[in-house]
């Protein structure tokens, strides 16, 4: 395990880069292979002559839920150094929407990003419908499942040398949620908002039910801590210190119930017979993680053989 090994063992495991000896493009390669999955914004934008610009950009999040702000960047081309006609459009009006990509537009978000020429509509280009906004100039990109109008609060340039970022501070003043994105509760339904990230090079990465899982967050409990847990498993190498962080998240131990071990008929004829469990118990509390059943888990762990 990593926290065993020596400095030299680790120094040699880990390849290092010196940022500052490699080019522009080995740096964008390395930074976003390495960074993500990304969410996409897919901004529209317009200048004062009306003319309309769509194109998606993976350096983006939200960063303020009050006032609600999202950040973009609308990086300087590496070739070059120039800007993009985005950037361009939001510095004279101060406006854009934030479109949210999913899997049935992906390859038209891709189509968008081609670099036609100042006064070409990639909503044409690409085959996405327009629709008004109702707070800002920009149009709304009607295939999209979320949409975003904002106004620009502040634009930060990084630097002006190629590849420097250009942070767009965007406020958010309105939210267009489709409803097929709710579940019957009003929620918003991962599964069926479909959203699609960023990875580096060629790659995207798609939200499926087979890839989402929920990690409970601690919010105002407290977890027990992995220095609480019983000293077999803070020792035993069959568990990772991911899945020991699991058992130790949790706030208060869970008792098995009566016949709980009626359903590990294994399990309870070693505890019967009085013969030492542990090994066992410890590869089922495994596979109850995997499934991510922290809570049979730690009934499980309730049989363990104190030495």
């Amino acid at each position: 395990m990593v926290d065993t090994w020596s400095e030299k063992e680790f120094t040699d495991y880990m390849k290092q880069f010196k940022l500052d000896e490699l080019t522009g493009q080995q740096k964008q390669a390395l930074m976003q292979s390495v960074v993500g999955p990304r969410p996409i914004c897919f901004a529209s934008t317009v200048n004062t002559k009306g003319e309309v610009n769509l194109s998606p950009f993976s350096f983006f999040n939200m960063f303020s839920i009050d006032p609600p702000v999202c950040v973009f960047s609308p990086s300087r081309r590496l070739r070059d150094g120039t800007t993009k006609h985005t950037l361009e459009n939001i510095k004279e009006t101060m406006e854009v929407v934030i479109n949210v990509v999913n899997y049935s537009m992906v390859y038209q978000t891709s189509l968008a990003s081609c670099e036609y020429p100042q006064g070409i509509n990639e909503f044409i280009k690409a085959g996405f419908t327009m629709i008004p906004s109702e707070m800002v100039r920009p149009p709304r990109v009607a295939e999209s499942p979320v949409q975003m109008e904002c106004t620009v609060r502040q634009i930060i340039a990084i630097d002006e040398k190629p590849g420097s970022g250009n942070l767009v501070i965007a406020d958010v003043k309105r939210i267009h949620v489709s409803e097929s994105v709710f579940d019957d509760q009003g929620r918003v339904d991962p599964n069926r908002l479909d959203l699609v990230a960023r990875l580096g090079g060629d790659w995207y990465a798609r939200i499926t039910p087979e890839s989402l899982f929920e990690v409970p967050k601690p919010n105002v409990k407290l977890g027990i801590g992995m220095d609480k847990l019983p000293l077999l498993i803070q020792e035993t190498p069959l568990l990772s210190s991911n899945e020991k962080a699991a058992l130790a998240n949790i706030e208060t131990l869970q008792v098995p119930e009566e016949g709980f071990l009626d359903q590990f008929p294994a399990l309870k004829e070693m505890v019967v017979r009085g013969l030492n469990p542990n090994e066992l118990i410890l590869a089922m509390m495994r596979y109850s993680l995997e499934k991510k059943d922290v809570i049979t888990a730690w009934k499980l762990a309730s049989f363990i053989k104190e030495s």
